[in-house]
């Protein structure tokens, strides 16, 4: 009996800096999609209301985006591939200041959302978003079952979604953009659980206070952005109400 207990309690005393690192991993994480968040909402509302910041953007003479514009919808493309390529070679410092740049980016680009609906409808759709993200976030966390196949399911079909939508730029398909977008909800919804699956694991084997960690919390942060926004967008276009 005695000899059960000492294990016991070896084991809890192995687990617990384990689980303490994975806690402060994650809660990095958080913190950082939140504050890229919190920046990119600020941003997009700041574009959006303004008819002189929207200008920018905007040539207020032909309707069309600006060259600013276009720079704008495209450099986030970009900016992912910067930070995922250039993992090894950016400091920390470098790959967090480039993650925040690419939310003011982002933010930007968002801003037509507030041209195209409504403002109770966007605020409406966000809230849900967040509470389906958190839902979904929390399956991940708690869920003892592997995620793994789940999750290459769920990237095959973020393919076929991507492969849609160009081949919806040339047919411009109400019915097949209503498709893709609900299908995005529910792969978006899956991915969210898969990734914070994913961080938790990542989270258990790293040792938290180095550059590495550090490097990893901020590409966690991006992965878990890219799930929400597009989890959001996907909402809208589904559920938000158009301006006439």
């Amino acid at each position: 009996m005695d000899n059960n207990n000492f294990n016991i309690n070896s084991w809890q005393q192995q687990a617990a800096p384990a689980q303490t690192a994975t806690r402060s991993f994650l809660s990095g994480v958080f913190a950082w999609m939140g504050i890229a968040l919190g920046i990119s909402a600020l941003t997009a509302y700041v574009f959006g209301t303004d008819a002189s910041y929207m200008s920018y953007l905007v040539n207020t003479q032909t309707g069309g985006l600006s060259v600013f514009g276009y720079v704008v919808m495209f450099a986030p493309i970009g900016f992912v591939l910067l930070m995922g390529l250039g993992f090894h070679k950016l400091s920390s410092t470098a790959l967090t200041g480039i993650f925040l740049v690419y939310a003011v980016i982002m933010g930007m680009s968002l801003s037509f959302i507030f041209l195209a609906y409504t403002m109770g409808s966007i605020v409406g759709v966000f809230i849900s978003s967040a509470a389906m993200f958190g839902v979904m976030a929390l399956m991940g966390y708690t869920t003892k079952t592997d995620l793994t196949k789940f999750g290459s399911i769920m990237m095959m079909a973020l393919i076929g979604i991507i492969v849609a939508s160009l081949i919806n730029m040339f047919m411009h398909s109400s019915q097949l953009d209503y498709l893709i977008s609900f299908v995005a909800v529910l792969v978006f919804t899956g991915l969210t659980a898969y990734d914070v699956q994913k961080l938790k694991n990542i989270g258990a084997g790293v040792e938290y206070g180095t550059e590495s960690t550090a490097k990893l919390s901020i590409l966690g942060a991006l992965t878990l952005y890219l799930d929400f926004i597009n989890l959001f967008l996907a909402l809208l276009r589904l559920f938000g109400n158009r301006r006439n």
